[in-house]
């Protein structure tokens, strides 16, 4: 009789657990704040998606795209509905959604990229590209020979400032006198303001290009003036082999298939999620340095590079070589270096690290200043 009743609690879904979840699609939903198509961060996200559909069999998918970001909320209880168990949503100013959308479904797993508030059933995560950013910063400042970075931004938010400040600290370590030039556009996705921001830095003398803005709008103006520029998100080297150095790549997928399948064998679950938090970098494998995957430097620029000098440790060095060297150690299981490493001073020459200190991964998030180099306003800049 035992054995009878277990196969029938099995069989009308009664009983929890493995025996159950071997058998049931666990769906989990995305909301992205651009068009799948975009090129940069939600076509990113959403590569990652189906890459990890197919590594998990026993997952299935929905999207939805082009969501404003105040409008993530009824978006998600339409998501619930429909019967959603994970919702990942992609974009730093859907946080506060997300969270009033946790305490609504306490029992379905919510994760936000790019933010810092988590509640029993909410997740953060973020793939974060700052150790890029200071590495294109090198090459950055040893191509420009007016000693003028430009750099089109979407939002003055704490990711972009410490993207901003660690491509101000590489271009600053090769050339001390060079300035970071900021246009914002207050968009993510609009090639047309990207376009217009990117010809004005050019006209006013910016001879690289770098950029947050998510198409590849910025590396196409840069390739027709003949500019050296740094891509974005996604592989963007297609689209101006000979002006795009390198860029930043991410690897979404390493952290959805990682989180998907904890919450797949129940490790995650709404009332453990409080304290997780994906802080993933070079060493994990969560981006790469390129212009395109398994393309850290065009070869067009290597041996400007190599030409190019810096003083690191009293010595004389290739921009080319220390691009390498910290590469491999930001790679390694124990980095030996961190760009944001004390002692530094803000733009206004306010002490943010002490010497002997790197800054926490909570000091990242929130971070409002921005590093001496930087030009251009700077919103809810602490003075």
């Amino acid at each position: 009789m035992k054995t009878q009743a277990l196969l029938l609690a099995v069989l009308t879904g009664v009983l929890a657990g493995p025996a159950r979840a071997a058998d049931t699609k666990l769906k989990a939903c995305f909301i992205y704040v651009g068009p799948v198509g975009d090129i940069g961060w939600s076509y990113a996200h959403d590569e990652a998606r189906k890459l990890t559909e197919k590594a998990l069999p026993w997952l299935t998918t929905q999207i939805v795209e082009a969501v404003p970001e105040g409008q993530a909320l009824p978006v998600i209880d339409r998501l619930v509905k429909g019967g959603c168990n994970v919702v990942f949503t992609t974009s730093f100013g859907f946080m506060d959604q997300t969270l009033e959308a946790a305490k609504k479904y306490p029992q379905v797993v919510f994760a936000h990229a790019a933010g810092f508030k988590r509640a029993p059933n909410m997740a953060t995560y973020m793939a974060d590209f700052y150790q890029l950013y200071y590495l294109n910063g090198l090459m950055a400042g040893a191509l420009t020979t007016s000693g003028k970075v430009g750099y089109v931004g979407a939002f003055p938010i704490p990711e972009l400032k410490r993207h901003i400040s660690a491509f101000a600290l590489g271009v600053r370590a090769v050339n001390p006198k060079a300035t970071v030039n900021v246009k914002w556009i207050n968009a993510w996705v609009s090639p047309v303001k990207a376009r217009e921001a990117a010809e004005a830095l050019i006209a006013e003398g910016n001879d690289v290009l770098a950029f947050t803005e998510d198409t590849a709008t910025v590396v196409q103006v840069a390739g027709r003036k003949k500019v050296p520029s740094f891509a974005h998100y996604s592989p963007m080297y297609r689209f101006a082999p000979d002006s795009v150095v390198s860029g930043q790549l991410v690897h979404w997928e390493k952290i959805y298939i990682d989180f998907l399948s904890k919450v797949h064998d129940g490790t995650y679950a709404p009332g453990k999620l409080q304290d997780v938090d994906y802080w993933w970098l070079l060493r994990e494998g969560a981006v790469e340095l390129g212009g395109q995957p398994g393309l850290p430097i065009n070869p067009k620029y290597v041996e400007a590079l190599k030409k190019a000098q810096l003083t690191v440790g009293g010595k004389q060095v290739s921009v080319y070589d220390r691009v390498q060297e910290l590469l491999k150690d930001m790679s390694s299981s124990k980095p030996a270096f961190d760009p944001f490493t004390g002692p530094l001073q803000d733009r206004n020459g306010a002490t943010r690290v002490p010497a002997g200190k790197v800054m926490t991964q909570q000091e990242l998030n929130q971070m409002q200043w921005v590093a001496p180099g930087v030009v251009g306003p700077v919103a809810d800049e602490p003075k």
